[in-house]
């Protein structure tokens, strides 16, 4: 746990923000006397984010090996143009 005066919290703010980028906990002393603690905040946990769903084996579920006639453009723009 690192030790810091009052003063150097005003002027030189930035040394203690690196210590507690650092995971530091910092007393802040007035006239040699503790009267606050910082804590550096916890880090979040990675959110992880949900799998990608698995359309190549869709497609593999759905046809096979088998090769189609039309390309999946002539598909979408079938589609679109009957709206």
């Amino acid at each position: 746990m690192k030790t810091v005066s009052v003063r150097d919290l005003r002027y030189d703010f930035p040394k203690v923000e690196a210590l507690l980028k650092s995971g530091e906990e910092i007393r802040i002393t007035k006239r040699r006397r503790v009267i606050a603690r910082l804590t550096p905040e916890p880090k979040p946990e990675a959110a992880s984010k949900p799998p990608l769903p698995d359309f190549l084996g869709r497609m593999r579920a759905n046809f096979g090996d088998r090769m189609l006639d039309v390309t999946g453009a002539e598909i979408i723009s079938a589609d679109r143009d009957g709206r």
